[in-house]
């Protein structure tokens, strides 16, 4: 859904991916745009002109004459009065009749076409009374008729607006100038000129303008507009950046690596922009009601006409039929879902909440079963020190744990990473190493302080004819990983890593037990570790040793059993699954956006995320169906009133009628922006 046409894009540096912004027109009526090539400033200049020629107009009507008791006629009067209707007709219906032509090209026909066969109805009339018709003419109320209207769409489109704005704010997170050193010299650039491999100079508060790698420096960064993360993280060395993160204190220094179209913030905005465009199926509901709607306005409009014309005047019976013409117009159901869409697809994106299948996301509603991929989701998918032992009087429990960071700390193995955060953690000192070797599947080797240490697992002993030593029992076999460390070919120690649970998991799975949602664990590992999680964490069940392929099974099995079934993995090895899963959610994919076989991906690897996601397409779902609902039966009650049924007690005259349809469109509009994520 486009909403960025509502108003013209003031194409600046800061606006760098705003061409992307020009995206599919995908709008109320099977893709027509009923505001196309118009901006909300021309309906309030529009407004503004029509409301200034109206007054003379209303003074120079004899029915208000009549009402007000004053007398203002002369010869030539209603020709005037002609030539000032016809400024307002012509100049202030404008945009209907346009969009009326588009409409009756795209075959949608649709509010423009009620609106501009109404007024059209009423100004045609009152010019023949004007050339001796017997009647009074209509022109007072079409002038008025066709100010509200006008308003009306100032109104709405003010309103709609918004949800262009959330995505202009997304596209406006890139600084528009960049400090590059090249050369040694520092210079300022626009951000379009910033190229592949530039080395960018972040000062503290500035935001980063591009995807990049810390070469130098240190600083905190706060990515939450683009992760989610509420908490700034920590970059130096080494450390990847996005692009629109804000910097904190310190100063930064980075290679870039992606700009413009490859940088992680545009695939974020081409996302959240085929979300919105793309039509879901309570979005297809509204499309058709709207259509109907319109036919049945049409319809009730002339036979409203047919029904009071034998009894009445022309000019009662026609108002009548303008009257339901422009009160039943289902604008509130043209602007119902689109809205609610934009609004939450850009709040989901700016909380770490990708969603890239419109239909998925509100189905999260009726989900029975979530299957969790247990690494890097419920668990941290990184493995901590749990235990260090030292089995030697030469080296306390301390020196064990530096022997062993000293030798790993040229490893990129996930086990070596953990150890050196342990080091850290506990303020100890990285000692310098020699002859760093790594043996594939048995371990690492280096010399420490003159001396030859080994890292490595039982596989070291097999390769070097050596007995096996025996493991210590507090040692937990079936969920730590145990690493033997030995300093000259002597047994120093053990450390013992393992793979540690998140802070939140267990209260996401509770969160989604009140939900009546159960929960279950899908895992490659053995057993005693699948067994373990699930029971600390209270699910439903697990299921262990299952190979990549087997998980799509799984999937499958539940469904048979009429399951509505949520699949959460890395998007990786899990794409059978996910894609075979009602909801397909990838996690942890973090800057890389393109986990193509899933409807929604959690930038952040937490699974209360999870659980926000569902509250959320819950939410997003009530919101529409209270649109819907608003729309409908708004006109249910509108259009009876219109046609006449309470006469001669209560009469809507099209002014009022008019009133009544724009107040109709902007409660439906702020309720869609009362839409948050909490």
């Amino acid at each position: 859904m486009n909403l960025s046409h509502h108003h013209s894009h003031h194409e600046d540096s800061n606006t760098v991916p705003a061409a992307k912004l020009h995206h599919k027109e995908a709008d109320e009526h099977e893709g027509h745009d009923k505001h196309s090539g118009h901006h909300t400033a021309d309906f309030l200049k529009r407004f503004w002109i029509c409301l200034t020629l109206t007054l003379p107009v209303l003074l120079l009507s004899h029915m208000i004459q009549q009402w007000l008791g004053f007398n203002l006629r002369f010869n030539g009067d209603s020709y005037i009065l002609l030539l000032l209707a016809c400024i307002i007709y012509f100049y202030g219906g404008m945009p209907f009749f346009k969009g009326m032509i588009s409409e009756v090209k795209d075959r949608a026909i649709g509010m423009m076409t009620l609106v501009a066969l109404a007024i059209s109805v009423a100004f045609f009339y009152s010019v023949a009374v004007v050339f001796g018709l017997k009647g009074m003419d209509f022109f007072w109320e079409l002038a008025t008729l066709i100010d509200i209207m006008l308003l009306g769409h100032w109104l709405e489109m003010r309103s709609t607006m918004a949800a262009s704005n959330a995505l202009q704010s997304l596209v406006a997170l890139l600084p528009s100038i960049v400090h590059v050193e090249r050369n040694g010299i520092v210079t300022d650039v626009n951000v379009k000129e910033l190229k592949r491999d530039d080395i960018a100079v972040i000062k503290p508060g500035e935001k980063i303008p591009a995807d990049g790698v810390v070469t130098e420096g240190s600083s905190y960064v706060n990515e939450s507009v683009l992760t989610g993360e509420s908490l700034p993280v920590k970059k130096e060395n080494e450390a990847k950046v996005i692009a629109g993160a804000i910097n904190g204190d310190g100063s930064l220094k980075i290679k870039v690596t992606g700009t413009g179209e490859d940088s992680y913030l545009n695939k974020v905005i081409t996302l959240v922009q085929s979300a919105q465009s793309a039509k879901s199926n309570t979005q297809n509901l509204a499309d058709r009601v709207a259509k109907w709607l319109t036919i049945i306005s049409i319809a009730v409009g002339v036979f409203t006409f047919i029904a009071w014309f034998p009894n009445h005047d022309l000019a009662f019976a026609l108002e009548r039929m303008v009257t339901v013409m422009v009160t039943s117009c289902p604008h509130a159901l043209g602007v119902a879902i689109p809205l609610v869409v934009a609004i939450s697809t850009t709040a989901s994106a700016m909380h770490g909440l990708l969603i890239r299948n419109r239909t998925a996301f509100e189905n999260a509603r009726k989900l029975t079963t979530i299957i969790f991929d247990k690494t890097g989701t419920l668990t941290k998918g990184s493995h901590e020190v749990q235990t260090v032992i030292s089995r030697s009087d030469k080296y306390s429990n301390d020196e064990v744990l530096e022997y062993v960071a000293a030798v790993q700390q040229q490893s990129e193995h996930y086990i070596a990473r953990g150890i050196l955060r342990k080091l850290k953690e506990k303020n100890l000192e990285l000692w310098p190493s020699l002859d760093f070797k790594y043996i594939q599947g048995v371990g690492v080797s280096g010399t420490v302080n003159g001396k030859q240490v080994v890292a490595g697992g039982p596989n070291y002993f097999a390769r070097e004819n050596k007995p096996v030593p025996e493991i210590p029992k507090e040692i937990d076999q079936n969920t730590e990983t145990a690493t033997y460390v030995l300093v000259d070919n002597e047994l120093a120690g053990f450390i013992t890593l393992s793979d540690t649970i998140r802070e939140t998991a267990s209260e996401a799975i509770a969160q989604l037990k009140s939900m009546n949602i159960k929960s279950y664990l899908l895992t490659g590992d053995n057993n005693k570790i699948a067994s373990s999680v699930a029971t600390k964490l209270n699910m439903d069940g697990y299921f262990a040793n299952v190979l990549p392929h087997e998980k799509l099974d799984k999937i499958k099995e539940f469904q048979s059993k009429g399951e509505v079934v949520a699949m959460t993995g890395d998007g990786v090895n899990d794409a059978p699954a996910l894609a075979q899963a009602d909801i397909g959610i990838a996690v942890g994919s973090g800057t890389d956006v393109a986990a193509e076989t899933a409807d929604i991906i959690l930038v952040n690897s937490d699974p209360k995320d999870v659980v926000q996601m569902i509250d959320f397409g819950r939410k997003t779902y009530r919101k529409m169906i209270q649109n819907l609902a608003w729309a409908v039966g708004y006109n249910v009650v509108a259009i009876p009133l219109a046609a006449g049924v309470l006469y001669p007690y209560f009469m809507l005259s099209p002014a009022m009628g008019a009133v009544l349809m724009s107040l109709s469109t902007v409660i439906v509009a702020i309720n869609a922006r009362t839409l948050k994520l909490q």
